[in-house]
């Protein structure tokens, strides 16, 4: 069962192909949500609120938009904020690996969806890569659409869609419809198993 690192720029349709792949057979996980099942854990969340203040947390929840305003305003606090989660977030992917590869029948494929796949510089342990790629006005209206907060300031933390491209194994243009996507993403899981 290959393991693949799925990733886009924002507002590429990262997790439509992700719940797309998922119809599809193959098992998959979102770091977007393992993220958000850690934040809800108290180690994680106290963390936070002693860097940020109280105000991320109102009624101790965190909020996301506002840890994001915090953290990416400043390249320590956005490093400081990763070396905090990313280590959780593989351990519960790791986890959750194994649990897919015990699977019978065996999934064609097991996908985790990582944002910053290539920044990171986890393209290494994956057996495949697919970037999702989408016109720069539908992402940037995808992104304000849902909200996230500093757009641009995300953005240029990412490599370009260019360069995500270029570095991924398979590029899936995700220009058309939810089924024009699932068409896509079935000829990558037909590829991955040959």
């Amino acid at each position: 069962m290959p393991f693949v690192g799925l990733t886009g720029g924002l507002g590429s349709g990262k997790s439509t192909a992700l719940e797309a792949l998922r119809r599809l057979g193959a098992e998959v996980i979102s770091s977007d949500a393992v993220v958000h099942e850690l934040y809800e854990s108290a180690p994680l969340r106290d963390a936070v609120i002693a860097r940020f203040g109280a105000a991320v947390a109102p009624g101790g929840v965190v909020d996301r938009a506002a840890v994001a305003r915090r953290a990416f305003a400043t390249g320590h606090d956005r490093a400081w904020l990763e070396g905090q989660v990313w280590p959780l977030v593989g351990a519960r992917v790791a986890q959750w690996l194994e649990q897919a590869r015990a699977k019978r029948p065996a999934p064609p494929a097991a996908v985790v969806e990582v944002p910053l796949l290539f920044e990171a510089g986890l393209e290494q342990i994956y057996d495949a890569t697919i970037a999702v790629t989408a016109d720069e006005s539908v992402r940037r209206r995808r992104a304000s659409e849902r909200g996230h907060a500093l757009v641009d300031e995300r953005a240029a933390r990412q490599l370009s869609q260019e360069e995500k491209a270029q570095r991924a194994t398979f590029v899936v243009v995700n220009d058309g419809s939810v089924e024009d996507l699932e068409r896509k993403l079935s000829v990558v899981l037909g590829k991955l198993g040959g």
